[in-house]
Formats: C-alpha cells, sequence, structure tokens
C-alpha cells in the first residue's frame, strides 16, 4: 500500500492534508459535545437554575453538532477527489505499463488478469482511500482522544470500558485472520469468472454451432459457485461484527449506569449531583469509543481486500520490459538516421547467425538463421505449421529479441533503435486481422497519413469495393469477412508508407483473384515485402523463398531453383499444385 499511496500528486497531498485539519476539527467538536450535554444536565438537575443558562448551552451543543457537519462534508469532499484522482493516475500508469509488454511480459498475467487489475482491483484501492480518509482515520484519533477524556474518571467506569475495548480488539483480530487469506483468493477467483466469461462471449459462434451452451455454463457455474461460497464464507464472519458491537455497546451502557447507580448510592448528598454529570459524560464518551470501533470494523472489510489489490498492481508495475528502446546516444548522433538516408542500405534486412528460444523454455525455435533481403525484394517463408515462420517475423518487429545472433534493418542492429523510430521503418499485418470498431478511415489510417495516400493504400489491399458498403465497423470486425477485414490491414500497413512491409500469412482468406491481384499491385511498392504464406501460388514469383523446418533454414533461393534442389518445397509444392502448373522443367 505504500508503494501506491507514494503515487499521490502534490496536489493530492495538499488535499490529504487539508482533509487531516478538518478530521481534527471534527473530532475536537464531537468530543466537545458530551461537556455541554454534561453542563446542561447539572443545570436541569440543580434546584433554582435559569432555563436561559440551558439554552445558551443547548445552543453552544448543537454550534459544535454544526461545525462538526461542515467538517464532515469538506473532508468527504477532498477524500472523493483524492480517490478518484488516484485511480486515475493507477489507471493510466497499469495501462501504459501494459503496452509496454513484450509478449514475453503479457504472457505472466493473462487478458482477464489484466483487465481485472486494471478496473476491480484500483476500484477496490479507490474505495479504501475514500473511506479512509473519511473513517478509518478518523476513527483511531477519536477512540484515542475520547479514552484520554475518560481516563481521570472514575476508575470503576474505566475499568468496564477498557474491558470493552480489549473484547473488541479480541473479536477483531480473530475476524481478521479468519476473514483476510480468502480476499486475495476473491480476487484470484474473479480473474478465473471473468476469463470464462470473456472464452463465452469471444467464441459464442462456436459455442452455438457445436450445441455447447450446456458445457459453457457448468464451467461458468463452477467458476461461479467457487466466487460465491468464497464470497459467502468471509461476508459471514464479516456480518458478525455489527452485531458484536451492539452487544458491546448496549452492554457497557448498562454497566455504566449501574456502576453509576452504586457510586451514587454510596455517595454524599453533596456529591451526587457531580457524580451524576460524570456519569453523562462518561457514557456519552464511551460510545464515542464504542462508535469508533465500529467504524474502525471497515477497515477490516476494505483493507484486505485493498492490500491483495495493491500487492496484484505493484506485480504489473514492477515487471521490467525486456524489449526497451536502443541507446539513444547512437540516435542522437546521427548514426540511425544516417543509415536510413542510404540508399545502398535503406530498407535492407539482414538476419546474422540468429537464433531464438522463448523464455524459460529449453529448446531453440529457431537456429542459426542467416539470410539478406535488400532494398525493394520480396522475400517468402514457407514451411509446415510450428516451423518458426512467424517466430521469425516477431525478431524483426521486437516483439521478442533474438536469444543470439543479431537482427539488422538498414545496417543497425534492431535493438539499436528506439521503438518508435523503428515501428516508423515497417508496415506489420498480423496472422489475425485486429479490427477496432469506428469507420474504415479510422481503421486504415491509425496515425497520420494522407486522405490521398489512404484511397490508394485501399486500391491495393482490393478493398475499394467492399468499403464503401459499410458506413461503420462493429468490435473485432464482427460485420466483415475474414477477407475482408485482411485486406483492411494490409491497407493499413501500406497507408503508412513503410520501408519494410511484413505480412504473416496475411493472404489466407482472399480468394485466388483477389490474392492476385493484390500482389500485383504491391510489386508497384518500392518496401521490401517478407511473406509467410502457405500458399505457392502466393510466394512463387518472390526474389527470394526461404524453406523452414524445425527452426532451420533448409532451402533458400527462387522457385525453380528450390523445386530443384530442395525436397521439403518440393513436397509443399506438389501437394497444393499440379506438375503443369509448377513447369514440368523444374521437376
Amino acid at each position: 500500500m505504500l508503494k501506491i499511496f507514494g503515487r499521490f500528486d502534490g496536489r493530492q497531498r495538499i488535499f490529504i492534508t487539508v482533509s487531516l485539519v478538518f478530521i481534527i476539527v471534527q473530532v475536537w467538536l464531537d468530543l466537545k459535545t458530551p461537556e455541554f450535554l454534561s453542563e446542561i444536565t447539572r443545570l436541569v438537575i440543580t434546584p433554582g437554575s435559569a432555563v436561559s443558562d440551558v439554552v445558551v448551552q443547548g445552543a453552544f451543543m448543537l454550534l459544535t453538532t454544526l461545525g462538526s457537519i461542515v467538517a464532515s462534508i469538506v473532508v468527504g469532499y477532498f477524500a472523493a477527489v483524492v480517490a478518484t484522482g488516484l485511480s486515475k493516475t493507477l489507471r493510466g500508469d497499469v495501462y501504459e505499463k501494459t503496452l509496454s509488454f513484450s509478449f514475453g511480459e503479457i504472457g505472466k498475467f493473462s487478458t482477464a488478469s489484466l483487465l481485472n487489475r486494471t478496473t476491480n482491483d484500483i476500484t477496490q484501492i479507490q474505495m479504501f482511500v475514500a473511506v479512509s480518509l473519511q473513517i478509518i482515520v478518523r476513527a483511531p484519533i477519536l477512540a484515542v482522544w475520547a479514552i484520554f477524556k475518560i481516563s481521570g474518571i472514575h476508575s470503576e467506569w474505566t475499568i468496564a470500558a477498557s474491558a470493552a475495548v480489549i473484547f473488541m480488539l479480541v473479536n477483531l483480530t480473530l475476524i481478521l485472520v479468519v476473514a483476510f487469506p480468502r480476499f486475495e483468493k476473491i480476487q484470484t477467483l474473479t480473474d478465473n469468472l471473468n476469463r470464462v466469461m470473456r472464452e463465452e462471449i469471444t467464441g459464442i459462434r462456436v459455442v452455438r454451432a457445436y450445441n455447447a451452451e450446456e458445457y459453457q455454463q457448468k464451467k461458468f457455474a463452477a467458476a461461479n459457485d467457487d466466487l460465491t461460497n468464497t464470497n459467502l464464507i468471509v461476508h459471514r464472519v464479516m456480518a458478525l461484527m455489527h452485531p458484536t458491537m451492539t452487544l458491546v455497546m448496549s452492554g457497557l451502557t448498562l454497566a455504566i449506569y449501574w456502576i453509576g447507580a452504586y457510586l451514587i448510592q454510596a455517595a454524599v448528598v453533596a456529591v451526587r449531583l457531580d457524580l451524576f454529570s460524570d456519569m453523562v459524560v462518561f457514557s456519552n464518551y464511551a460510545m464515542q469509543i464504542i462508535m469508533a470501533f465500529l467504524q474502525m470494523t471497515l477497515i477490516f472489510i476494505f483493507l484486505p481486500r485493498a492490500q491483495v489489490s495493491a500487492r496484484r498492481i505493484n506485480e504489473v508495475m514492477a515487471v521490467e520490459p525486456s524489449i526497451k528502446d536502443g541507446n539513444s546516444v547512437l540516435t542522437e548522433q546521427g548514426t540511425l538516421r544516417q543509415a536510413r538516408n542510404d540508399d545502398l542500405e535503406r530498407g535492407t534486412i539482414e538476419f546474422e547467425n540468429c537464433s531464438f528460444k522463448y523464455p524459460d523454455a529449453g529448446d531453440y525455435v529457431l537456429k542459426d538463421i542467416s539470410f539478406k533481403a535488400k532494398k525493394g525484394e520480396t522475400v517468402a517463408f514457407i514451411g509446415a505449421i510450428g516451423s518458426g515462420k512467424s517466430t521469425l517475423l516477431n525478431l524483426i518487429t521486437r516483439f521478442y529479441d533474438a536469444t543470439d545472433g543479431a537482427v539488422k534493418i538498414n545496417g543497425t542492429d534492431v535493438r539499436d533503435y528506439k521503438l518508435k523510430e523503428l515501428y516508423k521503418i515497417l508496415g506489420y499485418v498480423p496472422q489475425k486481422s485486429i479490427i477496432f470498431s469506428g469507420t474504415v478511415e479510422s481503421n486504415v489510417a491509425f496515425g497520420d497519413n494522407s486522405d490521398e495516400f489512404l484511397q490508394q493504400a485501399v486500391k491495393i489491399a482490393q478493398a475499394k469495393d467492399f468499403i464503401e458498403q459499410v458506413a461503420e465497423i462493429a468490435q473485432n470486425g464482427t460485420n466483415l469477412s475474414g477477407g475482408q477485414k485482411q485486406r483492411l490491414s494490409i491497407a493499413r500497413a501500406i497507408a503508412r508508407k513503410p520501408e519494410i512491409l511484413i505480412f504473416d500469412d496475411s493472404f489466407s482468406a482472399l480468394d485466388y483473384r483477389t490474392d492476385r491481384a493484390l500482389r500485383k499491385d504491391l510489386e508497384s511498392n518500392e518496401a521490401t515485402k517478407l511473406i509467410v504464406a502457405q500458399r505457392i501460388g502466393t510466394i512463387k514469383n518472390a526474389d527470394q523463398i526461404i524453406v523452414l523446418e524445425h527452426g532451420k533454414i533448409v532451402g533458400k533461393g527462387k522457385h525453380d531453383e528450390l523445386m530443384k534442389n530442395c525436397e521439403t518445397y518440393r513436397e509443399i509444392a506438389l501437394s497444393q499444385l499440379s506438375k503443369e502448373e509448377l513447369g514440368g522443367d523444374t521437376l
């Protein structure tokens, strides 16, 4: 929690200080009320007292009450401002941190967990901060101050009040021991419930197509029951707090009046009026103490959850992204700019003995990959599923960094680039088309692209025939076909006017006619093109084809060369096209 509180800005710290001042003022006013009540009681039971004196004391008591209300309103206002301000800061920090994660860091947290931490966990902290300033800070001050006030008033009453306080502390400790461990479990179970819901909503078409509603309902019911049962245990334990406090309050009141009756009966007549007045004061202060402890029970409702939430947020914030900006000195010296402006180097990609394995994995996914793509060339990658094609592209985009060797763009290691500079060079089309809700223009532009070039990009991507029919794009592009989504993704990459275009199996949903037309229009684009594809027809005319098998290059060259020299490529080709389509002289 201290790390979380360290994120208060200067303005919020001032508000907290002002709140503390008003809390002290409120407590002082609350503790003045019993004194006025005691004086009113003394005046009422004293023969010959003037009514005006009682009215004056009552007016003072009313003024202190109104002052306490005003102070409470001020504290509540500043508490709301501070709590919402902190939650806004935390949401921004967690969101920004998540965006900086590579695939390796994202893999440590599930998507459902990251969403839950950004929403539910931060809400728990917001509620705790708001309550703590209004009640949890006030209650201990009130309790200690009230105890100090009554400590000199008759030892019999003090012993009774002390016994009640000790009983409440023991009760609260027992409840804490039972409830606290389950709060962390509740957050984990909430993550699981969110995951199940997200899977079902995302895959609703598959669920319905396979008549699997009942199966998914059972999964959801199991996750829901686990969360419900744990919540029930916690809330049943917490439900004991209020009746226990009420019992202690009633018992202490009875004890005070019973002891007071005994003391008054045993005292001489001259002292009885003072004893009665003291009993009224002590009773009011004792109730203040009990109410303070009753308010402090909120600590045990909000603090455990807030602590668990704070730990979960700190876990996200403590992760150091493995993919970081390159050497800023190198960029400032102009080495990268010089390389980018060199026509001989611009748009070139080179793999130098690259190997890669995933974090904590034993085996390499890619091993000793070496090749060079020159400016304007089309380099294609083909191989069986799991051969490492997409992983190879991920090293270029720095979604992962090579374990061994180097990936160079324009003669410079990609790890030396600032990430923003690197991504200005690249146009990336992922294997799964990511479409955002909005318009076609907002999806294709996705940056500072001129309207003129947007239209050109849409034309090259063969998307012009359908975009005029689509007014709004639904979330995840659910109102578009797979081929339409792919074409929009391709247009988005082209619209960036990058030096290097990366297509990660981005033509799989296109029909052959659209595929052929798109590739033909791409030939006029001067960018270097890297293509992962399963269709031989898509890559047949590439300047260089690289065949991967089990993470290693087993063939490299043009189509005709590979048909003669690479058995793996030949098997893939013959499985898709006839000998006549492939060209008999190459077999």
